[in-house]
């Protein structure tokens, strides 16, 4: 069989997800989402990760593929580096979507893929999130996705372009990523930062796609309700001493921020009319640091070639908190 004849073949997109146990509300508003994402034209291909309790039994009922193997660290968090590795051997699709499995997505996704991915070969695709307080089980019957995208516009709150809750990228983007905790800070802007420094086109498609983030606690975490509790532990702590592996002396010296991007630094926007550069924003680096003066302070230092003092690393990610 010819390469092209097989390529033919392959499901246009690769849909995988994380999720965590299908209980409580965190379990409901997972449901919303992966079913939200079965009923996407083009349908996707999806494969859900992990052994969670539900997740083999929601794969089942929606007819999706169950991986339920994937490495973790010693916090039992799986890793994205064996998630994404993964997702690309069994995945069929020429293009790879991670989503955040309490995000609903609507045809506006799947179909921004195609126009991005006709556009180029070596994309990374983001978006802003819209977040919107849901407590129940959607109805999926009837013109469901109107009346949700509806809700969503009126009463819903567009995040900051730090929440990043999907990534898709052409096939063979990521072909090396540390040994990152999904869910658990930084991984998120270092995947963005780091598809800029391969040179992949980074397109931020918040004027073409809705998705909406269906709001929730961190109960379902060990660190308690909060994102302070979680943010202050040494799980993301080694997160963000990761995104610094192969410039080891970026985290001491507390330059961990360098590789913090976010959809801002994206190169282009989808737009109505359609793939377009985005504006030139030569204080994006400058605001990248001067929004923490411990950040700002350091920059000053290495400007005037004086190597800054090193910087405790828990104080460090404490006091310049993370960007979510």
């Amino acid at each position: 069989m010819s390469a092209s004849s097989s390529t033919a073949k392959r499901p246009g997109i690769t849909l995988f997800a994380t999720p965590k146990k299908f209980e409580g509300h965190i379990g409901v508003i997972q449901r919303n989402a992966i079913q939200s994402w079965t009923l996407m034209t083009p349908t996707p291909e999806i494969i859900l990760f992990g052994d969670e309790p539900g997740t083999s039994e929601i794969a089942a009922e929606f007819g999706l593929r169950h991986v339920p193997r994937v490495k973790c660290n010693r916090w039992g968090t799986p890793l994205i580096s064996d998630l994404f590795e993964q997702a690309e051997k069994l995945g069929r699709g020429t293009i790879v979507s991670y989503v955040n499995s309490d995000i609903i997505l609507f045809d506006d996704f799947a179909q921004a893929l195609v126009r991005v991915s006709a556009w180029s070969d070596h994309f990374l695709m983001v978006g802003r999130r819209t977040d919107l307080d849901i407590k129940q089980a959607l109805d999926f019957r009837n013109d469901w996705a109107a009346q949700l995208r509806g809700g969503a516009l009126r009463e819903g709150n567009l995040q900051i372009a730090r929440s990043i809750d999907y990534f898709a990228f052409s096939r063979g983007l990521y072909a090396s990523i540390p040994a990152l905790a999904i869910g658990r800070f930084w991984w998120d802007n270092w995947l963005l930062w780091k598809a800029r420094s391969l040179g992949a086109s980074v397109v931020d498609a918040t004027g073409a796609v809705l998705v909406v983030h269906q709001n929730h606690d961190y109960s379902h975490t060990t660190y308690g309700p909060s994102k302070e509790e979680m943010m202050a532990s040494e799980e993301c702590i080694l997160n963000a001493r990761l995104t610094c592996e192969q410039n080891p002396a970026d985290y001491d010296e507390g330059f961990f921020w360098r590789y913090a991007y976010t959809i801002d630094d994206a190169t282009h926007r989808l737009t109505a009319n359609g793939i377009q550069p985005s504006p030139r924003r030569l204080w994006k680096q400058f605001k990248r640091y001067s929004s923490r003066p411990l950040g700002m302070a350091k920059l000053v230092k290495r400007s005037l070639g004086r190597r800054p003092a090193p910087a405790k690393p828990k104080k460090a990610i404490v006091e310049n908190q993370p960007w979510r």
